[in-house]
């Protein structure tokens, strides 16, 4: 899915299985869903090789979380943009990533961190999760305390102007950086990655989510924070 992927798990009565087995749910997620492999699903499915009322119950739940999202921001998050193919990374990366958390508390698992490209599920905290700074690689702009839930964020410093704002079919350039914590990971990478394709006004419709706290960045380097984000008191442990 072309982000690093990593997992610490403290409990020592969980074997080396279990992480093989959330690393081989990730593989397999990439090979059916990924828009870049002609042989994924999603791939035929925009092909029309299959049928939208015949694909597999899990791009049948992706594709319903695209179009709720799609909906619920007016069209400025969408997975089918003009001169593109089907592109539902934006919700496959949050919702596989939480399905493999899924998977290690299922197995047993009640302390662990998963990180997926800086956007990270957390369980039997309280662990310290650094957002990095918007203009500075070696800076944070703040550090959120998880015990158990998810952060993620969107920016623009990583892949530059990637997210586009549906509605325009231009690079969304409102904000420079935006994070959200929820209880799952698929709800906060979702959220994160729509409000940052509104643009400035993605900041309030994510502070209205419900079980979502915002911390957010605009272009002119504005700092908004809802009251409830979770920031990190200086004892708790490193994630």
């Amino acid at each position: 899915m072309g982000f690093p992927v990593s997992l610490r798990v403290d409990d020592e009565q969980v074997g080396e299985d279990v992480a093989d087995a959330v690393f081989a749910w990730l593989r397999e997620v990439d090979a059916r869903f990924s828009p870049f492999k002609a042989d994924s699903e999603v791939c035929r499915l925009e092909r029309g090789e299959i049928a939208r009322h015949a694909v597999s119950a899990d791009l049948a739940d992706v594709l319903d979380l695209c179009e709720e999202y799609r909906v619920a921001t007016g069209g400025a998050f969408d997975v089918r943009l003009p001169g593109r193919g089907l592109d539902p990374c934006a919700v496959v990366k949050g919702w596989s990533v939480q399905r493999a958390a899924e998977l290690l508390r299922a197995a047993g698992a009640g302390r662990f961190v998963l990180n997926a490209g800086g956007d990270v599920v957390a369980a039997g905290g309280p662990w310290r999760v650094g957002v990095r700074h918007p203009e500075r690689a070696d800076r944070l702009c703040t550090v959120a305390e998880l015990t158990d839930g998810a952060i993620a964020t969107s920016a623009r410093y990583e892949r530059g102007d990637h997210i586009v704002d549906g509605r325009t079919g231009r690079p969304a350039t409102g904000l420079l950086s935006l994070s959200v914590v929820a209880s799952s990971l698929t709800v906060a990478d979702t959220v994160a990655t729509a409000a940052f394709a509104m643009g400035a006004e993605g900041v309030q419709w994510a502070a209205a989510r419900e079980g979502c706290e915002v911390f957010a960045v605009d272009a002119e380097r504005r700092v908004s924070r809802t009251e409830g984000f979770p920031v990190a008191s200086a004892e708790v442990r490193a994630a």
